[in-house]
């Protein structure tokens, strides 16, 4: 075999190996960060399969239930009289929305123990959010000539 083509060889099997390890590694890491959104009564219903997997439960922060240490928070998740006993053990803190009734979002896995271990945590304020009502008129304003008014 002529040296052109040995090298030729060489070339296309070291591209065939990159593209093959390339292919490989965005397969695991989309497999390993792929979570599934469930339900409280879905993931209590799941069985084993539920220890295995990365999950996303949604419900509402029961009230009383939130003991925090630092950054890590123990709380339960209420959803349809099913309750879900949540630990939170992230990196930041919890949001400041993150209070009784308060709708949560936690991420992370199912432990044996019977509690959700998350590492994220998302929460949306119980609150509902209603238009300011206008304003009074004020003196100033009264005082103003009725050309401005408009």
């Amino acid at each position: 075999m002529p040296t052109t083509q040995k090298s030729s060889a060489k070339i296309i099997i070291a591209a065939v190996i990159v593209l093959a390890t390339m292919g490989y590694l965005a397969f695991t890491g989309v497999r390993d960060n792929k979570s599934y959104y469930v339900t409280i009564n879905e993931l209590q219903a799941m069985g084993n399969k539920a220890y295995a997997r990365h999950l996303r439960v949604a419900g509402n922060v029961a009230p009383g239930s939130i003991h925090r240490t630092g950054t890590y928070v123990d709380f339960e998740l209420l959803e349809q009289n099913h309750t879900l006993k949540v630990s939170y053990k992230g990196v930041e803190p919890p949001p400041d929305t993150f209070k009784d009734d308060a709708q949560a979002l936690a991420v992370g896995t199912y432990g044996r123990d019977g509690v959700f271990h998350a590492t994220q945590l998302q929460a949306k304020c119980a609150s509902k959010y209603a238009p300011a009502k206008p304003a009074a008129p004020t003196a100033a304003a009264a005082a103003l000539p009725a050309d401005f008014k408009k």
